[in-house]
């Protein structure tokens, strides 16, 4: 150090010298030698140590797009101002969702449009809020997120279309406004026959996983997505629709699942599931788990295919989906999104040994699972306990990919109302130490609406202290 501080000093006077004629009578001592500094604490010439910085384990917070679209939508500002309160809460990054659930992005694609409008619940009523400014989204996340040295993810909602908006307020996406066909829609087994989702009334409406064109339209949303500078891409909803197990049933999956099975199904979609079912048969019947096997075969693909696509543009970008950690039930959604490696068949009696051939986990380079169970189940080694589903998730993963789980706290197991701080540090405690790579919040607007951030940050440290 001596050395260089010694070189600094001499290229610096070197340049006062040049740029400034010496004062009147300056003489100049070409016998000049560094003098000896006095020892100090640390020995002599020796900076004293900085205080080592404890970086820990990942913690980011989701900030859902329609939840947050007043703060955000047209304020470039407020970005900047809350993602330096989010950095000194303790929070290492964010994932900001930027294809909500009506469709439209918030970022330039040729491929979809922009969001001009989302529906959200302002005190008393559902209402339209519209988007007037011009800025990029994402990208002011991005710089702001540079700014203050946060990790920016961003997030879609993969599988939708659109949505019919509750309490009259209309409906709202691509597929309302004709950009994206109809016959994309989920087709819905129901106890009235087979009905297109988009008949349906209100609610997200969901596109066909199995459809090669729906599949060839998200992958080109998702190759503009990967040309901006994110640390990850996160796909949320990257399932069958909310119907579960009544969707697919459109003449497009009828085709696939044949080709699957290799012979034709002679009464559709009897021999399958009959109108109107919402749950396997007892026992399970040997149509149903190979379709168990095709519906997740279809997602497997699809995450595949996305990966791929994404890391040609983007090499260096980290690439995953958000799923709930209730894995037992999450062949309702029509996903395996444990490891290969996981035999499932082994604790599921629709499972086979070509079900956990489609399991996902391998094609991702992070995961983020929700944790979502009620303030009274923190801690707990199973499915439904906020630790449990952390420590549960090693297990499905394999080591085929690091994951990050956390709870939602606006969620009708005891969150809604507020009043819950005190229990963040136990919250951390248990899903950040039980997860490989960290933790994190759903949803940035709970955290704002209810005070939270002092609370976090008091459990962030508090977790800090124990490394």
């Amino acid at each position: 150090m001596n050395i260089l501080r010694n070189i600094f000093f001499l290229l610096s006077l070197a340049a006062v010298v040049a740029c400034e004629e010496p004062d009147e009578g300056y003489i100049w001592n070409d016998n000049w030698v560094e003098q000896t500094p006095e020892p100090g604490p640390e020995g002599p010439g020796e900076e004293e140590p900085k205080p080592e910085v404890k970086e820990g384990k990942a913690r980011l917070v989701w900030i859902d797009a329609a939840a947050n679209f007043k703060d955000y939508a047209n304020d470039a500002e407020k970005i900047a101002s809350d993602m330096a309160r989010i950095k000194e809460t303790g929070f290492t990054g964010v994932i900001v969702e930027v294809r909500p659930t009506t469709g439209g992005v918030f970022f330039k694609s040729d491929v979809e449009g922009p969001v001009k409008r989302v529906d959200a619940w302002v005190p008393g009523a559902y209402v339209w809020l519209d988007r007037t400014a011009d800025f990029d989204y994402l990208q002011a996340f991005i710089d702001a997120g540079k700014e203050v040295e946060l990790d920016v993810y961003a997030a879609i909602n993969t599988m939708i279309g659109g949505k019919q908006c509750p309490y009259g307020l209309g409906n709202n996406g691509p597929i309302f406004d004709g950009s994206i066909k109809k016959e994309w829609a989920s087709v819905v087994n129901t106890a009235d026959g087979l009905v297109n989702c988009m008949d349906m009334g209100d609610g997200t409406k969901f596109l066909n996983p199995a459809n090669d064109e729906v599949v060839e339209y998200l992958l080109g949303i998702l190759e503009d997505l990967a040309a901006y500078d994110v640390a990850g891409i996160i796909l949320d909803r990257c399932r069958y629709d909310d119907n579960e197990l009544q969707s697919d049933f459109s003449e497009v999956s009828r085709k696939k699942f044949e080709e699957y099975i290799g012979s034709k199904v002679q009464n559709w979609p009897s021999d399958v599931f009959a109108p109107g079912s919402t749950d396997l048969s007892s026992p399970v019947t040997q149509m149903q788990v190979k379709w168990m096997e095709f519906r997740a075969k279809n997602i497997h693909d699809f995450m595949e295919n996305a990966s791929e696509r994404v890391h040609s543009v983007n090499p260096d970008v980290r690439f995953g989906a958000y799923v709930g950690a209730w894995y037992s039930s999450y062949y309702y959604s029509g996903v395996n999104w444990a490891s290969p490696k996981y035999n499932a068949k082994s604790s599921y009696s629709w499972a086979t040994p070509e079900y956990s051939n489609y399991g996902y986990a391998d094609h991702c380079d992070i995961m983020i699972i929700g944790a979502y169970a009620g303030t009274s189940s923190i801690y707990g080694n199973r499915e439904w306990t906020m630790q449990g589903f952390c420590q549960r998730a090693k297990t499905l993963f394999a080591d085929d990919v690091t994951y990050i789980g956390g709870p939602d706290i606006g969620n009708a197991t005891g969150f809604t109302d507020g009043g819950k701080g005190s229990l963040m540090p136990d919250i951390v405690d248990a899903c950040i130490n039980a997860s490989t790579e960290g933790m994190f919040f759903f949803d940035l607007c709970h955290i704002k609406m209810y005070d939270y951030w002092d609370d976090i940050k008091k459990a962030f440290d508090e977790y800090l202290e124990t490394l």
